[in-house]
């Protein structure tokens, strides 16, 4: 006889612990790996907030449809290009604030990636205990007007890791003005 594992939702914990392994897998292995070859033959785990459920939030989401496409700026020559898509806005710590919302123009022609929503943010722990140049967190368009924004899977570009990559600097408009201590740390060896 087999036993069966029964399918029961995942609790936040665990999904964020398979959001975690998931990086882990993806940097530890160097056909995927960011990381220069010093740096992988060292490499062990990423380092990450404790996981903090306040740091997941459900934010209004406002679509802004007719935005103009526009070429979004990166740590390199490359522009690639983006469409803002939709605001959300939320409270943390008893203030609100809001975010744009993304959409890559090039990952609309993938049927699998057609839902994916972008936001590249900065916050008070950039340069202290996250990647000085900010993080990033991707999505998928919500059917509503409310979008779930899980702080907890911030990660941060390759730029953070390798300066042979090109990175989208987050846009003024996402400096947020609070602390975000949830997702990815800096990483210590760049």
């Amino acid at each position: 006889t087999y036993s069966c594992a029964q399918d029961k939702p995942q609790s936040h914990e665990e999904e964020i612990e398979n959001f975690k392994y998931g990086l882990n897998v993806e940097f530890s292995d160097k056909n995927t790996s960011p990381l220069q070859k010093k740096d992988l033959k060292k490499f062990k785990s990423l380092a990450f907030f404790p996981i903090n459920s306040d740091f997941r939030i459900i934010a209004d989401f406002e679509r802004t449809p007719n935005e103009p496409i526009f070429e979004m700026q990166t740590s390199t020559d490359r522009k690639p290009l983006y469409t803002q898509y939709g605001i959300a806005t939320f409270t943390i710590k008893n203030k609100e604030h809001s975010l744009r919302i993304y959409q890559n123009q090039k990952l609309l022609l993938d049927p699998e990636q057609i839902d994916y929503l972008f936001i590249p943010f900065n916050d008070l722990t950039n340069g202290n205990e996250t990647y000085d140049a900010g993080r990033y967190l991707d999505l998928k368009i919500p059917e509503g007007d409310t979008i779930v924004i899980d702080f907890n899977k911030a990660y941060n570009p390759y730029c953070a890791y390798n300066d042979n990559y090109s990175c989208p600097i987050p846009p003024r408009e996402n400096d947020l003005q609070v602390e975000i201590t949830a997702g990815i740390l800096k990483f210590k060896n760049h």
